[in-house]
């Protein structure tokens, strides 16, 4: 039997172990401790980031981002339904009213044009998911943003090091959001990272990751004490963690430019299928989207066709999946948000969208086996002219 090609494999690129044995026998290993710090400091030179807070996960950064904005009750946030449910719960806890619009059929991104007619007297927050590390359309958005006082959190978790006209992705917002979550190019398990980029939120945002205490104050001596000011909670990583991390950090570059040949090995191979119209690839043609090659994704012509595509990798021992049931579409989209027009690209993309194996010690040769299933599927199938 051939080994198998799993979806994601977690994997060592460095020093992690040896920065967690420093974390333990230096005597700190709870949070905030000097390897957070160094990643934190990291983060802020490599994507020229005015501040950076290392937190436990992904959703953990998108909970302190939902604070910050002060949501009140029954405020609106604008949002894509093809989004993880992580992006709508850190709103929806704070009292908002979840409203999606459609994406672009393209990038799979939320759909520029549409925002501005979504736009209502609640409104209070955009929020952009960079779908793969593809940037937004973001100078559309920011200054839909501007004209009508709306504050934007960009989540990049698929983009670390991806740009959009030569700004990282992340840092363009009010406030940005980092995933580290194993499956993700840059890992360490779970773990994410809030980027403050706008100066108001500063030294809130360290008080609500501390807490609710301002014992970040009384660390640098501006206090001579620290005590409970604001709501907040521990979002601190474990220093162990972040030990992990700074060890993948500073493989970033390598790891990234691995991961993105594989990517275009994966488009090259691909290419004939989609110019007979069996399937669809992600947008390659941007030069400054070249750090948004992250993740593997096609498109298929059908449901039917998807679930029969992931069924025949699966005899082959490749492990495919599918990515996103639309949040309109759940139970708790049903009854707690809206959508505002027709989300039909929403819907196709969700049914048709397969991703692929792409992970940091796949071989060409896993990808080539990949494509020899694929173009096996297309042939048994009589799909192919």
């Amino acid at each position: 039997m051939d080994t198998a090609v799993p979806f994601n494999r977690p994997y060592i690129a460095g020093k992690e172990m040896y920065y967690i044995a420093q974390a333990v026998l230096g005597g700190r290993s709870s949070g905030d401790g000097p390897f957070t710090k160094k990643c934190n400091t990291f983060i802020e030179n490599l994507l020229d980031a005015p501040k950076a807070l290392l937190t436990q996960s992904y959703g953990s950064a998108l909970d302190m981002a939902a604070m910050l904005c002060n949501i009140q009750p029954g405020d609106e946030v604008i949002m894509p339904s093809f989004a993880f449910v992580s992006v709508a719960n850190a709103f929806y806890m704070q009292g908002a009213v979840p409203v999606f619009v459609d994406i672009r059929p393209d990038t799979l991104n939320l759909n520029e044009s549409l925002v501005q007619d979504a736009v209502t007297s609640r409104t209070r927050v955009i929020v952009v998911p960079h779908y793969a590390g593809v940037g937004c359309e973001m100078d559309t958005i920011l200054n839909i943003a501007q004209e009508n006082n709306l504050l934007v959190v960009e989540d990049a978790a698929n983009g670390f090091g991806a740009t959009y006209k030569d700004k990282y992705l992340g840092t363009m917002g009010d406030l940005g959001v980092l995933s580290f979550h194993e499956t993700n190019s840059i890992m360490c398990g779970e773990g994410g990272a809030l980027l403050v980029n706008n100066e108001r939120f500063m030294e809130q945002a360290e008080i609500i990751r501390e807490k609710g205490t301002n014992r970040s104050k009384f660390l640098r001596g501006e206090v001579d004490k620290y005590t409970w000011v604001s709501l907040g909670s521990s979002f601190l990583p474990s220093d162990l963690v972040a030990a992990f991390l700074y060890a993948q950090l500073e493989m970033a570059d390598t790891i990234i430019r691995h991961r993105s040949r594989l990517r275009d090995l994966y488009v090259t191979g691909l290419q004939e299928l989609a110019d007979k119209g069996l399937i669809r690839l992600p947008v390659t043609d941007a030069t400054d989207r070249a750090g948004g090659r992250q993740v593997m994704y096609v498109i298929t012509r059908s449901l039917s066709e998807r679930n029969r595509l992931i069924h025949h990798l699966e005899t082959n021992h490749i492990k495919a999946i599918f990515h996103y049931i639309p949040l309109h579409s759940s139970p708790m989209g049903k009854k707690f948000s809206r959508t505002h027009g027709d989300i039909v690209n929403t819907i196709r993309v969700s049914d048709c969208i397969v991703r692929l194996p792409l992970f940091n010690e796949m071989q060409e040769n896993d990808v080539h086996r990949v494509m020899e299933a694929f173009h096996e599927f297309y042939r048994e199938n009589r799909l192919s002219s």
